[in-house]
């Protein structure tokens, strides 16, 4: 990958990091997440880990972005109410602000400063390679991981379950209030 295209990308997802942010509206929020999920893998299937990247998009921009949305939609998260502005705008304005990024960067940066590009190993981000690493020396972390989903996703249906009034407690809970 040309170190030109490397930059633009970090910084791009950067801005749409910030975007996660400074986005009022939780669906907003999302989108900006799954798109910096995407740049990141891009850059992964840039350095040539191609597996990784495709993992990075089915698993998190696929899967657990597809959680978090539900989770948004079962908690019937509000928009918090402010002054709105045009989405395209924004997202045009955030483009334009990491290609200047971009461009001051080569022009300003010393030679010394400058990001000095390596390649893997021939094996790198192979699948064989990620198998053996995940399922020897990250096993404990991956089923950690798998068992944190889990309790997230029984937490969140737990917060957002209603349970059934009785005509009693509502009858309870206006005597309350007239007295």
């Amino acid at each position: 990958m040309p170190p030109f295209l490397y930059i633009f990308l970090g910084a791009l997802a950067i801005v749409s990091a910030l975007g996660v942010i400074v986005q009022r509206n939780p669906i907003h929020s999302l989108l900006a997440l799954i798109s910096t999920l995407l740049i990141i893998a891009v850059l992964f299937i840039g350095e040539d880990a191609v597996v990784v990247g495709f993992l990075q998009i089915i698993v998190y921009a696929g899967a657990i972005m597809v959680l978090f949305l539900f989770v948004i939609w079962l908690l019937n998260l509000q928009v918090e109410t402010g002054p709105t502005g045009h989405l395209a705008l924004k997202a045009f304005g955030s483009l334009a602000a990491a290609l200047f990024v971009t461009e001051l960067f080569f022009i300003l940066a010393p030679p010394h400063l400058q990001v000095k590009f390596t390649h893997e190993p021939a094996g790198y981000g192979s699948l064989a390679s990620l198998a053996g690493k995940l399922f020897t020396d990250y096993l404990v972390a991956f089923e950690v991981t798998s068992v944190l989903l889990l309790a997230a996703v029984v937490g969140s249906i737990a917060l957002a379950r209603r349970l059934p009034v009785t005509a009693e407690d509502r009858a309870r809970a206006l005597e309350k209030l007239a007295s």
